[in-house]
């Protein structure tokens, strides 16, 4: 029996499903300046599965410094992160998170923006952060999220900035939104 390809649908429902609250009069269609979405493809048979991520002859690949995999309980929240001189590309391989960005870059033309992006078993993505975008998640759905990071650096703890999820410094609640 051959395999079977499942690649993401150009125009899914998830894909679409980018919040952003503006703070500037950029048009809905963009993104913070400087991330990138990228479906990922899945190679799927009945033995089981095959979930690509990042390659060296990818367009988007920088260079390798570490790959980790964070995981969390549904509801708990993982953040902020700010990351100085590290692009991060973030995958969930298990479960579903809310990926949360904050451009807090002074002369980023997204300046105070902030981007969700649903992403794990039902929208297979890879989102690459550049350095300066204040990141984190929260994880819902029914089961431990576990996202892959493969960053462009070893991990350094003068490297990265942790902020208070709650601080009122970034415009955003991590609370369900309802409506």
């Amino acid at each position: 029996m051959s395999p079977v390809s499942a690649r993401p649908s150009k125009t899914s429902w998830h894909q679409q499903k980018l919040r952003t609250t503006r703070t500037s009069p950029l048009p809905a269609r963009d993104i913070i300046d400087g991330v990138k979405i990228i479906p990922l493809r899945q190679i799927v048979d009945e033995r089981g599965k095959v979930m690509h991520m990042l390659k060296a002859t990818d367009p988007h690949f920088l260079k390798f410094g570490e790959i980790y995999f964070s995981c969390a309980w549904p509801g708990t929240v993982k953040a902020w992160h700010l990351h100085k001189t590290m692009t991060l590309n973030n995958a969930v391989i298990s479960g579903r998170a809310k990926l949360v960005l904050y451009d807090g870059r002074p002369k980023s033309r997204t300046k105070g923006e902030i981007q969700e992006v649903f992403l794990g078993e039902d929208n297979y993505c890879l989102v690459q952060i550049p350095p300066g975008i204040t990141n984190g998640y929260k994880a819902y759905g029914d089961k431990l999220v576990i996202l892959a990071n493969c960053a462009t650096e070893p991990h350094d703890p003068n490297e990265i900035i942790h902020i208070d999820p709650f601080t009122t410094e970034i415009p955003y609640d991590w609370g369900l939104q309802h409506g």
